[in-house]
């Protein structure tokens, strides 16, 4: 997870794109469990839009004594925020919102208000939680947008389930939507399993290097939606 958000960091920065972290929540053996994070910028979801789904990684760790390939697998979802909370109705009675101590790394800098926010969203089961902010405020109005957000993705694949299920998605189906992408290690090698592409420069995309690789996930998406076309007419 930490590897991932630090690459898509990366391409922010060479984008221009200002990168927000709204959750964080720590493994208790290092790393991250889940990162939340908000990307603003002009082009940032039609290039951020491609990252959904199940990547896997293959890697020898630092741990491993006797050169073991182990595999790990990290989902990612990119949704497009709503512009606004009153893009998506929010029933007040349909929430519920619980406050708690915000915590850091390790237990570090421990808040001593409880600023931290989580809310469940009844309806649907979604639930949110914010620490990042500086008072319970943010907290409350970052998780609000994170649950908008959320719900207009929920919305916006009901309203599209029944194309999706007649066309290929960008994650794929069936077994491809166990992987879009693996990263091996060892081999220095990316492969985007949708569009069969294999990139032998692991290190130069996961320091955010990424236009090659967006680049023709872009040009076979706008190929399909050419010949989606073709086809209804």
């Amino acid at each position: 997870v930490g590897n991932l958000f630090r690459m898509y960091s990366r391409y922010a920065e060479k984008q221009k794109w200002k990168v927000e972290i709204m959750s964080a929540n720590e493994s208790e053996i290092g790393g991250y469990k889940e990162i939340i994070a908000k990307i603003e910028g002009y082009g940032a979801y039609s290039k951020m839009k491609f990252e959904s789904g199940v990547h896997r990684v293959q890697r020898v760790p630092d741990t491993e004594t006797q050169g073991r390939i182990h595999t790990s697998a990290c989902t990612v979802a990119v949704l497009a925020e709503a512009d606004e909370v009153s893009d998506v109705v929010i029933n007040p009675a349909d929430i519920r919102i619980d406050t708690y101590r915000a915590s850091g790394a390790g237990g570090q800098h421990i808040n001593k208000t409880d600023s931290a926010v989580r809310i469940t969203h009844a309806p649907t089961g979604i639930v949110v939680e914010c620490q990042e902010g500086r008072s319970q405020h943010a907290n409350k109005a970052q998780a609000m947008a994170v649950l908008a957000a959320r719900i207009k993705a929920k919305q916006v694949d009901a309203q599209n389930s029944a194309i999706a299920s007649e066309r290929k998605s960008l994650i794929g189906s069936g077994d491809r939507s166990e992987r879009i992408r693996t990263y091996n290690y060892p081999q220095g090698r990316i492969t985007d399993h949708r569009i069969n592409l294999t990139l032998y420069k692991i290190d130069a995309i996961t320091e955010g290097d990424m236009d090659e690789l967006i680049g023709a996930l872009s040009a076979e998406h706008q190929a399909d939606l050419l010949a989606s076309l073709g086809e209804d007419s």
